[in-house]
């Protein structure tokens, strides 16, 4: 029996490499296995390093053992940059690469970006996931289309170092009402990694919560309007979400995983942390 609700196995994306955290590669390698060692195993997904760190990671994976290390790869320089990454997946007994992230930089020309995309991982994937990074910017729902016609997914930047990074409520809500309107999978990336919405107090930055992201997603999946859903996404109150959360029945928790599949964190230990202040996780 999972001590890990249904709602969070394999949320939580290590990126322990990425900023803030900025762990060397030595150390995030040997952190990510304690991870899997550890009670609360089913929250921790995938490995996520750069494909200029991809080649460095078999050798930490192997000296610490544990087999074959799940892997999502970041890619750097477009499109090019993504058969060498799954090329080097296929023959590494160290490493197996389960997906690619891509990142759409032009945006006066967002969809036929996706498009060279999305050939790149038709031309060399096998069970290989694709989560395209669009942005919020430019003509980004042709984008949308073009990633939900190739049958990949998307991938929603949540925050960063500056604060223009971080997307509003309202982009937020327009970001997963979109998705499920395409049948599009999605994930998340940086300044996710607490449980509700907050500001930062070091930096004064408006985070989103992972939770209010989950609640959202199923609120949509269950007809809600866009001012439900800013509503919920904009809401600090833990208990409340919590209690939402606990209500959802497995079926429910599963089919909303079916869409907003994970975010990335520079640290596991604080979704965790605030999964168990909030009762949602068992104290492990």
């Amino acid at each position: 029996m999972s001590t890990v609700p249904a709602l969070y196995r394999h949320l939580v994306d290590d990126a322990s490499m990425f900023p803030p955290g900025d762990l060397p590669l030595t150390e995030a390698v040997t952190a990510h296995r304690a991870h899997l060692a550890a009670p609360y195993a089913e929250l921790v997904g995938a490995f996520v390093c750069t494909d200029d760190d991809l080649m460095k990671v078999p050798t930490e994976a192997a000296r610490i053992g544990g087999g074959p290390l799940r892997v999502s790869v970041v890619i750097s320089g477009g499109a090019g940059g993504i058969e060498p990454v799954i090329r080097w997946g296929d023959r590494s007994k160290d490493v197996e690469v389960t997906a690619v992230e891509v990142r759409l930089r032009d945006e006066d020309d967002l969809s036929r970006n996706a498009l060279r995309v999305v050939r790149a991982c038709d031309d060399c994937f096998d069970e290989e996931s694709a989560y395209v990074e669009i942005g919020l910017g430019g003509a980004w729902e042709r984008a949308l289309d073009v990633v939900a016609d190739a049958g990949y997914a998307a991938k929603l930047r949540t925050g960063g170092l500056d604060a223009a990074l971080f997307p509003s409520e309202d982009q937020v809500a327009s970001f997963i009402t979109a998705c499920l309107d395409r049948e599009v999978a999605f994930k998340c990336t940086a300044g996710l990694h607490n449980a509700v919405r907050h500001t930062a107090e070091d930096t004064g930055f408006e985070h989103h919560g992972f939770l209010n992201v989950l609640l959202a997603t199923r609120a949509s999946l269950d007809g809600a309007s866009q001012d439900e859903l800013i509503a919920v996404l904009a809401s600090r109150d833990g208990a409340d979400l919590a209690a939402r959360a606990r209500e959802l029945s497995d079926d429910q928790a599963a089919n909303t995983r079916k869409w907003f599949t994970s975010f990335g964190s520079c640290s596991i230990d604080e979704p965790r942390e605030d999964l168990t202040a909030l009762s949602l996780l068992e104290t492990l």
